[in-house]
């Protein structure tokens, strides 16, 4: 079984996010970066693919030479094999373009499968995975909380409102993991892990490499433009209801308020 794997870098959910001063960007340089959470799990479910039905899983990215460190961690939780996409066009005309190279890397690998986060916590999309897949001309799965293949077929679960839906499809296809870290529970790159990630494959590939016109993939042929980044607004301060009164004289107050001043009863 050949097992792809979709790969983002995105900062940590707990870095502080500045705007730079274009207005359209962030400030990268104080910035940790991390793999994104739910390609993580598609990482995990592509290992117990290899665990159960034997293969190889390739992990694929885009964009600087620090997107390498997020390849390695794939590499030590057991990936066999990364590929970077290391043209920084890649990335500046937009997110139709970048599915479309990264559709052309999938195709170089030649998976049964490929599996990648159904989101990203960075831009949010959702789009990346459905794109690939068109760009493939293979069906698409998404949302999954669980996977399994059997007789070149693939079959998921995903949650649906109010119950779970079961979808399957032949091979090869391009599945979304959805679910949290609770569902999919990732490995952690062991000590042996990360040694060996030092000399597993890693191949930096340019668009050239991909057979694709570094022409299409400049911010003029952009189909989607960042115009502006805007920081939420602050939150006005919160009230408190005291004022020396009882229990029961806080509770009428605080009725009074939601009636009378912020018009919620």
């Amino acid at each position: 079984m050949n097992i792809a794997v979709l790969l983002k870098q995105t900062p940590d959910t707990e870095s502080v996010i500045r705007i730079a001063s274009d207005g359209k960007s962030i400030v990268e340089g104080d910035l940790k970066w991390i793999m994104n959470p739910y390609d993580e799990f598609a990482v995990e479910a592509a290992l117990r693919i290899k665990e159960k039905h034997g293969g190889s899983v390739t992990v694929i990215s885009h964009g600087p030479q620090r997107v390498t460190d997020a390849l390695r961690t794939a590499l030590a939780m057991g990936a066999d094999s990364a590929v970077l996409i290391g043209d920084e066009a890649v990335e500046s005309a937009g997110p139709l373009p970048l599915a479309r190279a990264l559709a052309a890397a999938v195709r170089q690998v030649n998976p049964d499968i490929v599996l990648c986060g159904s989101r990203s916590v960075d831009y949010d999309n959702a789009q990346r995975g459905p794109m690939v897949a068109e760009f493939l001309g293979w069906p698409h799965l998404g949302l999954a909380v669980s996977l399994e293949i059997d007789d070149s077929k693939v079959t998921v679960v995903r949650p649906v409102e109010s119950g779970k839906l079961t979808l399957e499809a032949d091979l090869p296809a391009l599945v979304t993991l959805g679910g949290s870290h609770s569902v999919w529970k990732p490995r952690y790159a062991s000590l042996p892990g990360i040694m060996k990630a030092k000399k597993k494959p890693l191949a930096v590939k340019s668009l050239a490499d991909l057979g694709l016109e570094a022409s299409a993939f400049t911010a003029e042929a952009a189909k989607v433009r960042v115009v502006r980044l805007e920081m939420p607004p602050e939150r006005a301060p919160g009230r408190m209801i005291d004022g020396g009164l009882d229990t029961q004289g806080k509770a009428r107050e605080l009725v009074r308020v939601l009636h009378e001043e912020a018009r919620l009863i």
